[in-house]
């Protein structure tokens, strides 16, 4: 459902970052999945008009019809003309906290809807402060976090809620997700941005609570629950008959998912519990497996704390922005994950969320692709305002998905 502002649009959607290697991938599952000057009208926009070129050229004869837009992240009058344009937005530049500001001042006054793939945690705080309020107003939908992180994990909590309610007339009070097996390469965006967030709480102690609290993304005066800090060690899980360890991601998918149920009115209620941690399997191995795990994202973060090592890590280390797998990879890339629900009388549900390609970039790209048109076609409610995926449109959402993205949510006996 379009803002009564949003009818006289040129677009449906721009990429802005198309030139990018995520932002590239989008606009090849926009084409593939809805073709050029047909039901979804859609541009690709970037700081280079050379390089988008290149991109239009790359995607072929199909996309030649394609409007290139040029924009960069610090040109207010350029963002505000791209977001006046279109009903959605689709952004891949970041670290966000870095080049996204801009765009979603842009989009909040010009009443454009928006999502990204931002996982960091204090500048979703930052643009919920600076942005909640007015885009009430204007009608804009601002969704954070529609890939990888955290959409399988926040449109999950809705699915099983869902099913629950449905066959047993009754919401779990809790639910864990634990992560099977995944395979694929961490995003060096996402890795630009983990690197960029520990930077910005060793020098701000304010930050620093914001990424720790487990309630940091809710409301005001509704910051407080039963769940505690993300989980720091290996612990065994009875019922998952399995090792588990801390999950790198768990930081801001949990917020999320717990802004969710704020935004939705607590229907699951206000004792309602959210964990993840991965699955490393059982005996000696499994806690060794778990051990070395835990040990070596404590190395991460404990290195990126400081600036000459975090430097040497971002040079020689890890993936740069831009930088991504290959097509194989991608390909035969996947994500498997696992949901415990307990419902109030002790009995345990569990679900099962997939995904078929590599979570990172293959999948990721779809699920943004996905939340963008979900925002620009479907009837998700008019309100406005700064949201999570499943608080913004969790039910046409989870539809496109499983029809057109490779995800399945299943109910498991």
């Amino acid at each position: 459902m379009t803002n009564s502002n949003q009818n006289d649009r040129e677009f449906d959607i721009i990429i802005q970052g198309a030139s990018g290697f995520t932002g590239t991938l989008v606009a090849e599952y926009l084409l593939q999945q809805y073709g050029v000057d047909k039901d979804l009208r859609w541009a690709l926009a970037g700081r280079s008009e050379g390089k988008l070129q290149q991109v239009r050229d790359g995607l072929g004869e199909a996309a030649a019809g394609l409007e290139l837009i040029v924009a960069d992240s610090f040109d207010n009058d350029a963002l505000r003309s791209l977001a006046s344009r279109t009903r959605v937005v689709i952004t891949t530049v970041g670290p966000y906290a870095l080049y996204g500001s801009d765009l979603v001042a842009a989009c909040v006054e010009s009443g454009t809807h928006y999502c990204d793939l931002a996982g960091e945690v204090q500048w979703i705080r930052k643009m919920i402060d600076t942005h909640h309020d007015r885009a009430r107003e204007t009608g804009a939908k601002i969704v954070h976090c529609c890939g990888f992180d955290s959409i399988p994990m926040d449109i999950g909590v809705w699915f099983l809620q869902d099913a629950a309610h449905s066959k047993y007339g009754v919401y779990c009070e809790s639910i864990s997700l634990l992560v099977k097996a995944t395979k694929g390469t961490a995003s060096g965006g996402t890795l630009a941005s983990m690197m960029n967030l520990i930077k910005e709480s060793r020098e701000d102690r304010a930050i620093a609570r914001v990424l720790i609290h487990p309630y940091s993304l809710n409301p005001d005066g509704e910051r407080d629950g039963p769940d505690d800090r993300d989980q720091q060690k290996v612990v065994y899980r009875k019922d998952a008959n399995s090792w588990t360890a801390p999950f790198v991601m768990a930081g801001v998918n949990t917020k999320i998912v717990r802004r969710s149920h704020a935004l939705t009115g607590y229907p699951y209620g206000k004792d309602f519990r959210y964990d993840e941690s991965v699955m490393t399997g059982r005996g000696f191995s499994g806690w060794m497996k778990g051990t070395m795990m835990t040990l070596a994202l404590g190395a991460l973060v404990f290195f990126a704390s400081f600036t000459p090592t975090r430097n040497f890590l971002q040079r020689r280390i890890l993936s740069k922005p831009g930088e991504g797998p290959d097509r194989e990879l991608q390909r035969t890339g996947f994500f498997n994950l696992m949901q415990i629900g307990k419902l109030p009388d002790g009995t345990k549900i569990h679900g099962k969320i997939t995904g078929d390609q590599d979570p990172g970039y293959g999948s990721t790209s779809k699920m943004l692709s996905e939340s963008a048109v979900c925002l620009a076609r479907d009837d998700h409610g008019a309100a406005g305002g700064v949201f999570t995926p499943a608080s913004a449109m969790a039910r046409p959402l989870i539809k496109r998905l499983r029809e057109n993205a490779g995800l399945t949510f299943e109910l498991r006996s």
